[in-house]
């Protein structure tokens, strides 16, 4: 197995380091979100949550994330 190395991301319009290799739900929870919570759109495609899994992320891969918040 390989030693982990750090992927270069556009997050939300941010340049963001985070650890790799990952798929979208690594990225997720690197960042601290519920991957039951959000819409993550992997450049320029929305993934459907049950995907996110074995969505892989490279170097230089932008992705949106919008994040539900619960109200009334």
């Amino acid at each position: 197995m390989s030693p982990p190395s750090s992927l270069q991301l556009v997050v939300n319009g941010e340049s963001r380091t985070l650890t790799g290799p990952a798929t979208l739900v690594d990225v997720l929870r690197q960042l601290g979100l519920d991957p039951r919570a959000v819409v993550v759109e992997h450049n320029r495609v929305i993934v459907r949550r049950a995907d996110l899994g074995g969505a892989p992320v490279r170097d230089g891969d932008v992705i949106e994330i919008v994040h539900f918040v619960g109200g009334g």
